[in-house]
């Protein structure tokens, strides 16, 4: 009975999808528009709560998660917004300026327009890159089904689907554990719409790669080489801020055109066409992130750090936890439909298995940035959970005398209902420990005023060139908020992480010498040693002791020393 509901739809959907292709009219796009709304609404909440519960003497710092990464890429936006290329400022070394990325060059420059700090350009981002993203969703829902009902599901899973996260949790509590189990299959935000939105608004605004995509499949129906263009122009575009995401147009657009063929039993010309029109124009990025990896050698040593965060897509059997309901209904739904069957397949439901396929494939790819390629994987993972709740699960439903007499309409509302209360726990705990954590009012996502006042002295009296040493705490913020170069700042952009790491405890502890201090502050060429609360945590070191330090600022929590 399915096989035969199955290869029905499938003859309706060329027809229908034929005349319908992104057929949606202004009314519809009310629903995801409202929707887009409320996620931005709710995931502002914590933001909006940080701000507004900040003790006397401290300041939220507009950031709730990774912090580290953030503030590498506001160094970046500091350096673009005067300069086309930024130096690495997150590590000691003198290097030239040679790093370019477009998303963060047009945010400060837009930041330097505006006269906005980092917080409130990193708050434009999140709605400007979950808008398009979420629409972008809902266009491919269209493509994916004529009806709107199935769309506006489809819609909701990308926006709002997690894993079984949410189980690690239980089992924490019910083991009594100090941490939560396999962290990496809670807290990964590549492949997570809602986590994006919520703390990662860069990954969500990559995933607009995904447009892609869309003009190629009309530029496919249309036999118009105009839109291969259009797309290779894109891409270029998107490459010069994610690089990596180039793996992932190349590679899904590949497997599809294999797909065809060996569905028609001959070469799909606009496929092989388009293909070579996109490479050869958006290929440059990565040519210029490979050459700049591996010809320069400071930016060769950031790249071998990557393995330092430890962060690489979860194994097989993990997989499932990390990604949820909706990757198991994905998986059901390629099974029951037979993928390997391709004979009357249409081209939207053969570009969604192959993008599924091939994704699955990049997720493992040998490199240390693998995780990465989750990021868009929800689209096509939605799309084809759908198709198993509606073109199995239900059908499969109404051969139970019990459940025949349901109304139809009721009957998907409810498999519509169970499945968004399976994709949804996991996401829910996110949101509401952020307000956990934010409430400790703490480090990372909190300085003292005394501490942005040092970090602002030394903004307007060192020099560019200048190395300043600190807590890793603090050193993150350095290179963002004075435009030196931080001694200590990044677990990846500065050099030899972990023997600064070391050097930054030796120099803190009541136990070095002034002689070992000595040696550090030469050997790097600091000029600044930077202390406050943060620094004083780390050990019984006092500066003011030491006649090789003058005292340069002084507030109630933080002093700041030139090195002699």
């Amino acid at each position: 009975m399915n096989s035969a509901i199955s290869s029905k739809e499938f003859t309706s959907e060329k027809v229908i999808n034929k005349a319908a292709f992104l057929s949606i009219t202004a009314k519809e796009w009310l629903f995801p528009l409202a929707v887009t709304a409320l996620i931005l609404a709710v995931t502002s909440l914590p933001y909006i709560f940080a701000v507004i519960t900040a003790p006397d003497g401290k300041q939220f710092m507009g950031m709730m998660l990774d912090v580290p990464d953030h503030l590498q890429y506001f160094s970046w936006m500091r350096e673009f917004s005067d300069s086309f290329l930024s130096a690495n400022k997150l590590t000691p070394e003198a290097n030239a300026p040679v790093f370019f990325n477009l998303l963060w060059w047009i945010l400060g420059r837009l930041g330097k327009y505006l006269n906005l700090g980092y917080a409130g350009v990193f708050q434009i981002l999140r709605v400007v890159g979950t808008s398009a993203f979420l629409m972008l969703g809902y266009a491919f829902s269209a493509v994916a089904f004529p009806d709107v009902f199935r769309r506006r599901v489809t819609f909701l899973i990308l926006s709002l689907s997690s894993g079984f996260g949410w189980v690690l949790i239980v089992a924490k509590y019910l083991l009594s554990l100090d941490e939560v189990p396999f962290p990496l299959d809670l807290y990964v935000a590549e492949g997570n719409t809602f986590l994006g939105i919520l703390g990662y608004p860069h990954f969500i605004a990559a995933a607009v790669y995904v447009l892609t995509f869309l003009l190629v499949l009309y530029g496919q129906r249309t036999n118009q080489l105009r839109y291969a263009f259009l797309a290779g122009f894109f891409v270029l575009f998107m490459g010069w801020q994610h690089a990596y995401d180039l793996w992932l147009v190349y590679g899904v657009l590949l497997g599809y055109a294999l797909l065809v063929w060996a569905r028609d039993r001959a070469l799909p010309l606009y496929l092989l066409k388009s293909g070579i029109v996109i490479g050869l124009i958006s290929v440059w990025p990565g040519i210029y992130s490979f050459l700049l990896t591996s010809l320069d050698p400071l930016w060769k040593e950031v790249l071998k750090q990557f393995a330092n965060a430890g962060v690489y897509t979860p194994n097989l059997l993990h997989l499932p936890i990390l990604m949820g309901a909706a990757f198991l209904m994905a998986i059901a739904a390629m099974i029951l439909e037979k993928f390997w069957r391709l004979k009357g397949v249409s081209n939207e439901r053969l570009f969604f298995r192959a993008w599924f396929l091939v994704n699955f494939l990049l997720i493992y790819l040998p490199t240390d940035y693998q995780i990465h390629m989750l990021n868009g994987w929800q689209v096509p993972m939605a799309v084809l959970a759908v198709v198993a709740l509606f073109d199995h699960i239900y059908p499969w439903l109404l051969r139970h005398r019990t459940i025949r007499s349901m109304r139809p309409a009721t009957l998907k509302n409810l498999l519509a209902a169970g499945m968004l209360a399976l994709v949804l726990p996991t996401n829910l705990y996110l949101l509401v420990w952020r307000f956990v954590e934010l409430d400790r009012h703490d480090y990372p996502y909190y300085l003292y005023t005394d501490e942005i006042s040092g970090m602002d002295w030394i903004e307007d009296h060192a020099h560019p060139d200048d190395v300043v040493l600190s807590s890793l705490n603090i050193g993150q913020y350095i290179p963002a908020l004075t435009g030196t170069h931080a001694f200590l700042a990044h677990w990846a952009q500065t050099v030899d992480f972990y023997t600064k790491t070391s050097l930054v405890d030796t120099f803190y502890s009541g136990q070095a010498s002034d002689a070992e201090r000595l040696k550090i502050l030469i050997d790097y060429g600091v000029d600044y040693v930077y202390y406050g609360p943060a620094e004083q945590a780390l050990g019984d070191f006092n500066p003011s002791q030491a006649g090789y330090l003058e005292q340069t600022f002084d507030s109630t929590e933080v002093r700041v020393y030139r090195v002699k």
